[in-house]
C-alpha cells in the first residue's frame, strides 16, 4: 500500500513541476489556487450523505461554485486546515457570494468516519458543509475519475488498531460551467481563498493578471 501511494505522489509531483515549468505552461491566472491546463469534467457520481439520503454530485451541485474534497475526520492537520479555513472565510464573505458555494466533503475512511462524527466534525468548520460517504473502492473510483491518486491505508499501529490514511491533498473547485478550472493545494491561505471565492462565483475563472 505504501509502494502505491508513493508511486502517485511521485508522478503528481512530476506532473506539478511539468506544469509550472514545461512549454505547455497557462498564463499566469489572477487566481491564487493552481490553474489546470486543461479543466476537468465535473464528475458524475452519488453517495449517501451524513442524514442517510443519497446525493447525486453532479445534480446538487447545479449553479453552484463547488468545493470538492476528499478527506478523513481523523486527519491531523490536511483536512481540518482545509475545512478551518474555507470555513473561516465563507462566513466573512458577502451572504450572497457565500451563498453560491457548496462544500463537499467525501471521507477516505468509511470504516472510522460514521455519519455522526462526519456530522459533527463538519459542523465544528460550517453547518452547511455536505458530508458523503461510501465504500473506500466506490470512493477510488471517484478519486480516479476526478483526476486524483487513489487513498490507501499507509500506517498502522499494532497497539491500539489506529492507522492513517493517505490522501490526495488538494481542494478541487467546480464553477457552474460545470468544470474545474483550479485546484487548491495545501498551504492555501485564508486571504488566497477569500481573493478567488468571488472571482469564482463571478465566473472570472479566466481572468489573466497582468502583474
Amino acid at each position: 500500500m505504501r509502494q502505491t501511494w508513493t508511486r502517485w505522489l511521485a508522478i503528481f509531483v512530476s506532473a506539478a513541476v511539468l506544469a509550472s515549468c514545461g512549454p505547455g505552461r497557462p498564463p499566469a491566472s489572477a487566481l491564487r489556487g493552481r490553474l489546470l491546463l486543461d479543466p476537468w469534467e465535473k464528475p458524475d457520481f452519488s453517495l449517501t450523505d451524513t442524514d442517510g439520503k443519497n446525493f447525486d454530485f453532479q445534480a446538487e451541485t447545479e449553479g453552484f461554485v463547488t468545493f470538492l474534497f476528499f478527506g478523513y475526520t481523523y486527519c491531523p492537520d490536511i483536512c481540518p486546515v482545509h475545512m478551518a479555513n474555507l470555513g473561516a472565510v465563507l462566513k466573512r464573505l458577502d451572504p450572497q457570494i457565500a451563498g453560491k458555494v457548496k462544500v463537499v466533503f467525501v471521507t477516505t475512511d468509511p470504516e472510522r468516519d460514521t455519519p455522526d462524527r462526519i456530522r459533527d466534525w463538519l459542523n465544528s468548520f460550517d453547518s452547511s458543509f455536505i458530508g458523503l460517504l461510501g465504500s473506500l473502492d466506490s470512493v477510488n473510483v471517484i478519486q480516479q475519475r476526478v483526476g486524483l491518486p487513489p487513498a490507501v491505508i499507509i500506517e498502522a499501529n499494532e497497539r491500539d488498531a489506529s492507522y492513517t490514511v493517505g490522501h490526495a491533498a488538494s481542494v478541487v473547485a467546480y464553477t457552474t460551467d460545470d468544470k474545474a478550472h483550479v485546484m487548491y493545494p495545501f498551504g492555501t491561505r485564508q486571504q488566497d481563498w477569500a481573493h478567488d471565492i468571488p472571482l469564482l462565483v463571478r465566473g472570472q475563472w479566466s481572468i489573466v493578471d497582468s502583474r
